[in-house]
């Protein structure tokens, strides 16, 4: 690759959730001439989320997608460049760091703030994708408000899945739990939460065959693995809670991460092992994954670049 091809960046943004864009509105106003790479999905994963209702200063719910173009536009009018573009390498080996975008245009950056969000795993049904939004959701904390009253399936079987079980349950008439094995991954105090609680159902050696549905999820078709009988359970809303995958791949090696790949951060701040380089969002955050939680640790990211490159003298 030609070095002179590079551009040389005084703060980089990686990724275009609310961690990203809220990044960008501290970072422009603290004048640190933020660039954002929006990456392969801009706005993350609230573009494919339809209503939003927990996130403060929306009294009547926001569509997610709409969301997401309220907090660009505001990172653009405080004067963040936002560019459509991947992020597809980095070498972070020595300052100024260098990110590849689009495995062709080079960049180097006095600070990075890597806010490239986790992937939600889906099982890969040709009916749970076209119904995504339409009662197929993963996650039962933004979605299962919208299921008051109803029957609901969920699948999975670990900590997460057993959660949002539980949480389903407080809201909905019926939760049916697919579980693929004869016993679930998660703790045994979440197991037996789950079984203490009656209107929680669950079809142990069972997998998924069909999500039925035109416009809207209707009922799903589950296949006993071990017999091979199908049966077909009138629901409402359908969740998958298989985990999520952080969008954490490029930077193995330079940064630590924990045994998913999700980046490591100082208690307290968005620090990584490596002096300049944040993290922020659910690339970094297992546990809350909510946009608000993003937005606040994208704030955390650009006060702690903002200071980081004060005391580099490069503020």
């Amino acid at each position: 690759m030609d070095s002179k091809a590079s551009e040389k960046i005084h703060c980089l943004i990686i990724g275009s959730g609310p961690a990203g864009y809220t990044a960008a509105i501290y970072a422009s106003r603290a004048n640190l001439k933020p660039v954002l790479y929006q990456g392969i999905q801009p706005g993350g994963q609230l573009t494919i989320t339809t209503e939003v209702e927990n996130y403060p200063g929306y009294p009547d719910g926001v569509q997610g997608p709409d969301m997401m173009v309220h907090f660009e536009k505001q990172a653009a009018r405080m004067g963040a460049d936002i560019r459509f573009g991947l992020a597809t390498k980095v070498d972070f080996s020595q300052q100024p760091y260098k990110v590849w975008i689009d495995d062709e245009k080079l960049l180097e950056a006095d600070a990075v703030i890597i806010a490239t969000g986790a992937s939600a795993k889906w099982l890969g049904l040709e009916s749970e994708q076209r119904l995504n939004g339409f009662g197929v959701s993963a996650c039962a904390v933004c979605d299962g408000f919208f299921f008051k009253g109803k029957d609901v399936a969920i699948v999975g079987a670990g900590d997460t899945a057993a959660e949002e079980a539980l949480y389903l349950s407080k809201i909905c008439t019926t939760v049916y739990m697919i579980v693929r094995r004869d016993e679930m991954r998660a703790s045994k105090v979440m197991q037996e939460r789950v079984q203490r609680t009656p209107n929680i159902k669950v079809y142990w050696n069972s997998e998924t065959e069909e999500i039925i549905g035109e416009k809207k999820t209707e009922a799903v078709r589950i296949k006993n693995i071990k017999t091979g009988d199908t049966q077909t359970i009138p629901i409402s809303g359908f969740f998958v809670a298989i985990g999520h995958e952080p969008n954490s791949g490029i930077f193995k090696g330079w940064l630590t991460m924990d045994e998913a790949g999700y980046i490591k951060t100082q208690p307290g701040s968005s620090k990584t092992n490596i002096e300049g380089i944040f993290a922020a969002g659910d690339v970094q955050d297992k546990i809350y994954r909510q946009a608000v939680t993003a937005a606040g640790s994208g704030c955390m990211a650009a006060l702690d670049a903002e200071r980081y490159l004060g005391e580099k003298g490069l503020h």
